[in-house]
């Protein structure tokens, strides 16, 4: 999900959950529901490990606010990276074109084409396209994961349709590329990443520019078609809330992962230096790395141990797509196994780490307050 403000007041919440079956769904919510803690001791226990008063959100609010500050001053500052985006300047509404973009962050990535018209006719034609990424790529090689990606958009491109779309002749296609992982931007078409995040631990990537990896992979498709700005997800998110809304200083990412970006005055970033010092730029909080006094429990702390990255990325497994629905079984799981939740029964994929996706408990939260039927 991702979310555009014109203020930069966020407040995220997340709700309560069930499990499957209708059958299965009205036990788990009585038993949910119910404040008795002989039913339920553990999800008891669980609320109390959960509590953040106001008092405490000021002390953590304190903190990640220190964090932005630090990370502003020097690199490697605090938790938070506070990457400088060289994204110095907003969409208008005045591009005209046809525009490419390629979003890479999760379990999904995403293209799309665009047609622009100005600020008279707006969005003339776009079409997009969403892509499952096999498992077996994300813990692969660069190589297998961006040959994958250059063969999906080269056989998009392939579909598009003449009379909706027009490259102008003897124009490159160009490519926004938004890669939502912690990089180390050099330009605004260059980056190195910094580390993997939300489960994904491709080798032979760190230290890599890459842009350089994706241009190498469409050119080896044959694809003429060359990436001309690197973003990050929540970058992305402002700018193109930016098209329509020039009041738009904020964007939030709540999805696979989480992020936010702000619009910054230059001369309050001090590890600029050298760099121009006047106007305005993107800072990149990559806030889902903050670690400091959160509210966790044991689920959160067994989860940590057992992820690709421990005692790193806290804020962001508390609260993202990516990591949920792994509380949520572990959670359930203890359940099971100290009360009668299931009676003698204990479904066997219960036990398995990550087998409730997000999609799973999303549908499932919205069939226990009546957003979802089954068919």
């Amino acid at each position: 999900m991702s979310l555009m403000f014109a203020s930069p007041v966020v407040t995220p919440t997340v709700g309560a959950f069930t499990f499957s079956s209708r059958r299965t769904n009205y036990i788990v919510m009585s038993a949910v529901r119910s404040n008795s803690t002989s039913l339920c001791p553990v999800l008891t226990k669980f609320q109390k490990d959960c509590a953040t008063p106001t008092p405490y959100l000021r002390e953590v609010a304190n903190a990640i606010a220190d964090d932005m500050r630090a990370g502003l001053a020097v690199e490697g500052g605090g938790d938070l990276d506070m990457i400088l985006s060289y994204v110095d300047a907003l969409p208008s509404g005045n591009e005209e074109g046809l525009f490419y973009a390629l979003d890479l962050g999760g379990t999904n990535f995403r293209v799309r084409s665009v047609q622009l018209g100005g600020k008279k006719e707006r969005v003339i034609a776009t079409e997009s396209e969403q892509i499952s990424i096999p498992h077996k790529l994300m813990i692969g090689t660069s190589e297998e994961l961006f040959g994958f990606i250059a063969t999906k958009l080269a056989s998009f491109v392939a579909k598009e349709k003449p009379g909706r779309f027009r490259l102008e002749q003897g124009k490159k296609r160009e490519l926004g590329f938004t890669f939502s992982f912690p990089v180390k931007q050099t330009s605004i078409d260059s980056g190195t990443l910094i580390k993997w995040t939300k489960g994904f631990n491709v080798s032979g990537m760190e230290g890599k520019n890459v842009v350089a990896c994706l241009n190498e992979a469409m050119a080896v498709h044959g694809l003429d078609m060359r990436v001309s700005a690197l973003v990050n997800d929540g970058v992305g998110t402002l700018a193109g809330a930016r098209y329509w809304d020039e009041d738009v200083m904020v964007g939030v990412i709540l999805g696979t992962g989480t992020n936010a970006c702000y619009v910054e005055q230059k001369h309050v970033i001090p590890k600029l230096q050298s760099k121009s010092s006047s106007g305005t730029t993107i800072i990149n909080t990559e806030w889902g790395g903050f670690s400091k006094i959160l509210p966790r429990t044991i689920f959160d702390r067994e989860m940590d141990e057992k992820s690709l990255n421990p005692g790193e990325h806290l804020y962001e497994k508390m609260i993202s797509g990516m990591y949920l629905g792994e509380i949520v079984r572990r959670v359930l799981l203890q359940m099971c196994e100290i009360t009668d939740l299931f009676g003698q029964f204990l479904p066997v994929k219960l036990s398995t780490p990550f087998a409730l996706r997000k999609h799973i408990w999303i549908r499932i939260y919205q069939f226990s307050f009546g957003l979802y039927a089954y068919p």
